[in-house]
Formats: C-alpha cells, sequence, structure tokens
C-alpha cells in the first residue's frame, strides 16, 4: 500500500534524512521507531507533503505521490494525527469532525455516530470547543478527525506523548480495534512495549537512515538492538 524508497529531505541546508526505506501491506500496523531527533516526525512530513522530498520515491498504491502538495497526497486516502493533535481550537467537538469528513476514497465507514461509538467521551463533549478539552480528549479528537476521511492508510505522529496512562489504554485500545478491523495504520510512539502488542513490524530510524525491520518477536528478543538504537 505504501512503499518508500531511500527517501532524502532537508530543512534548508540541513540534511535531515538520508536513507528512509520502509513499506506498509493493507492491513498491516507498522511502527517507526528511535531516539528523539532521529528523522521520525520528518519521514512523516516527507510522505504527506509537509516537506518537499529532495530524493527517494514515496509510492501510495502504485501512484508515485512525493512531490504533490499535501491535499492532493490527503485525497489519495491517507489520514493524518499529526504531532501536537492539532485540533481546530475555535470549533466544536462535532464540527472539527465533521470539517474532514470526505469518502473520496470509495468508503464511508467512518461517520460521526461510527466515531462516537470509539470514543464514547467525545459525544458527550461534541458541543465543547477544541480549547475546553484536555489532551487526551484532543487526542482522541484528532484520530477521530482523521478517521473521518475515511483513510485506507492512518498515520500516527506521537499516539501517546504526554498523555495519563489511563488515556493512553484507551488510545492502545482504539489501535488495536482498529487493527482487528484491518485499518493499515503507521504509528510512532516511544511506548515500545504497547506497540509491541499489537504492530505487525517495527522500522528503526538513527540519523536519518532506516537501519532495521523486523517483527514484535524479533524486536523484543534483541537487549542489544533496544539498546543501542532505543535506550530501554
Amino acid at each position: 500500500m505504501l512503499s518508500v524508497r531511500h527517501l532524502q529531505a532537508s530543512y534548508g541546508a540541513a540534511q535531515v534524512l538520508f536513507d528512509i526505506s520502509l513499506d506498509i501491506g493493507a492491513g498491516e500496523v507498522v511502527t517507526l521507531l528511535g531516539r528523539n531527533g532521529m528523522g521520525k516526525t520528518t519521514t512523516v512530513c516527507s510522505i504527506m507533503g509537509l516537506l518537499r522530498p529532495r530524493g527517494g520515491e514515496v509510492r501510495f498504491d502504485g501512484a508515485l505521490v512525493s512531490g504533490l502538495p499535501p491535499y492532493r497526497i490527503a485525497q489519495t486516502g491517507i489520514g493524518l494525527v499529526p504531532e501536537g493533535r492539532q485540533v481546530f481550537p475555535t470549533l466544536t467537538v462535532e464540527e472539527n469532525l465533521v470539517a474532514t469528513a470526505s469518502s473520496r476514497t470509495g468508503s464511508r465507514r467512518w461517520t460521526l455516530d461510527a466515531v462516537y461509538d470509539l470514543f464514547p467521551r467525545l459525544k458527550e463533549r461534541r458541543g465543547n470547543l477544541g480549547t475546553q478539552l484536555s489532551g487526551g480528549e484532543q487526542q482522541m479528537l484528532a484520530i477521530g478527525r482523521a478517521l473521518m476521511t475515511n483513510p485506507k492508510l492512518l498515520i500516527l505522529d506521537e499516539a501517546t506523548e504526554g498523555l495519563a496512562p489511563l488515556i493512553r489504554a484507551e488510545i492502545w485500545a482504539c489501535l488495536k480495534r482498529l487493527r482487528s478491523e484491518h485499518q493499515s495504520i503507521l504509528v510512532i510512539d516511544k511506548n515500545v512495549d504497547a506497540l509491541a502488542a499489537f504492530a505487525d513490524r517495527h522500522v528503526i530510524i538513527e540519523k536519518g537512515r532506516s537501519v532495521w525491520t523486523g517483527t514484535s518477536a524479533e524486536l523484543m528478543a534483541d537487549k542489544s538492538l533496544k539498546d543501542r538504537y532505543l535506550h530501554i
């Protein structure tokens, strides 16, 4: 579904990505792991067209999308839950969800009722403004907003960063449910144990290069790997 090959990217004269390659198949959950500053968010920005790659290519469903503007990439069927949530602060929960509603990919599975079923708390807060939500509620809203685009692939950057343990557990439960429904997901997070419980494969990034790919069993069995790249 998603194929990234030898991706390179820079911020001005400073090159951040040197050689990133990864694949995500239909219905797969793949994680992007690495210490802070290794290029995970830059990889997501490059995939989504928020940062124009300087080399390599990104293909989605076989079509070349690297170089396209972000809205065109989103229209191909990629939904993004960005780092920092970025909900619309002056819109209500329901307005945030309706604002992104789309069935461009031919599916209309995700409706308001479906999102409220996934996150009952959002239904309770549907009349609240984005600024009136807790961090956890904002993250639920950001996920729901991305799902309302009915994406073929859902990307989450820092899925549970800064959230309380109970809220983190709700987010993990949500992602496990999505996986059971064959939603393709690319997720970035620091909680390797939680990710290993439901992800199919993992890609580790070190200084702008993808340096390891493997299964959860392989990742958890290799302590030296975690010590070297993840400081676990």
